[in-house]
């Protein structure tokens, strides 16, 4: 897989319909998306030689994300703004090229809204999976 651009990662929110349209969230310009699995330690005093044992499967997966930019229009911001404050856990979708997309629900975990007073209003959000994220590759 050859280098790619920070930009083209897309964080996109689900319309919330029955049939969801999605809609790309401004104009990301720092995004991370971190995928988790706790460990079930299950080592006890049979395990061979004294080492870790760890409980295959067990775990509990989570998915965080974080960013930051520039909302672009008002009805990304305002769907951004209405899934915090109503702490609705909304369909996102993740697209990363060439890895692959997650899709699931997230509520907004963190909203912080900063600005210069010569420059443009700038926000950042942390998302934190509410439910099942699947996996798709591309």
């Amino acid at each position: 897989m050859a280098a790619q651009a920070g930009k083209d990662m897309l964080l996109k929110i689900s319309d919330g319909a029955q049939t969801p349209t999605f809609h790309t969230v401004a104009g990301l310009r720092a995004r991370t998306i971190s995928l988790n699995a706790r460990t079930i330690d299950a080592t006890d005093s049979d395990s061979t030689g004294r080492w870790r044992e760890l409980l295959a499967g067990a775990g509990v997966k989570s998915v965080a994300v974080s960013g930051s930019g520039v909302f672009r229009d008002a009805a990304s911001d305002a769907q951004v703004r209405t899934s915090f404050f109503d702490q609705s856990a909304r369909v996102w979708r993740l697209v990363i090229p060439d890895f692959g997309q997650l899709e699931g629900a997230f509520l907004v975990a963190a909203l912080d809204y900063a600005g210069e007073h010569d420059g443009e209003a700038a926000f950042a959000l942390s998302l934190a999976s509410a439910g099942v994220v699947t996996f798709t590759a591309i």
